[in-house]
């Protein structure tokens, strides 16, 4: 009697773990290989620059190293007094590169090189806050003695708002394209899986400058920046 008790419970409990894990691993393979649609979306927002960098320099040359490096540090003294009269503080100029080459001479009898002078460079990069102000800064830096031109970048100060409303339309873009997707293949958007920002980008534009006899300051056209962010959305599709 006991023998047989023992076994009818034995095969209860056979009967009984399948019947309550078989349901568990369907839900958890169905979970595991839900449809999905995964979309990315751009958001491109356009504004108005309200600064500018300017890079330029002074190069200086001369026989010897001292005397050329004399010379570049007299014309950029210069430079930076025009510059703080222009309107433009102290913690907007920045030197971004200095150096002092040799000047390489063929030796007259064919038998190797000599140095004929050096050339000392100084670089400046240049923040201009007031873009009314811009040609003038330009004029007053090369009017004693800034004589490289490297370019003008034009930004906007605060971009993070730009970037923000960018994230906005990326975000539209992609459910538009998931839901033109999904409606045309007959199914529907469920809950979002996963959102992947692709980084922020902008395309400063270049300024445009035009020389000419006896200007009173330089013209510059400051155009509009671009300011892009991609997103990368998938959703679950809907049961």
């Amino acid at each position: 009697m006991r023998t047989h008790n023992i076994l009818t419970f034995a095969a209860l409990l056979a009967f009984a773990v399948p019947a309550v894990s078989a349901p568990l691993c369907a839900q958890e393979i169905s979970a595991g290989h839900m449809a999905q649609i995964s979309v990315t979306g751009e958001g491109v927002v356009m504004a108005a620059p309200d600064m500018a960098t300017v890079t330029l320099g002074v190069t200086s040359s001369d026989k010897t190293a001292k005397l050329a490096m004399d010379a570049n540090s007299a014309a950029l003294a210069e430079v930076l007094k025009d510059l703080k009269a222009a309107g433009i503080k102290s913690a907007d100029i920045q030197t971004s590169g200095l150096s002092l080459q040799p000047e390489w001479d063929s030796n007259s009898a064919g038998n190797g090189r000599t140095i004929g002078g050096y050339t000392a460079r100084n670089r400046l990069t240049v923040q201009v806050r007031a873009l009314d102000n811009l040609g003038a800064v330009l004029d007053a830096a090369v009017k004693d003695g800034a004589n490289t031109l490297d370019g003008v970048e034009f930004g906007v100060a605060e971009p993070g708002p730009l970037l923000d409303a960018a994230r906005v339309r990326a975000v539209g873009n992609a459910r538009k394209r998931a839901e033109v997707i999904t409606s045309a293949a007959g199914v529907r958007l469920g809950q979002i899986s996963s959102i992947t920002e692709g980084g922020g980008d902008y395309q400063p534009p270049r300024g445009a400058m035009f020389a000419r006899a006896e200007m009173d300051s330089v013209p510059v056209e400051a155009g509009q920046i671009s300011f892009a962010i991609n997103v990368n959305i998938s959703w679950h599709l809907a049961q």
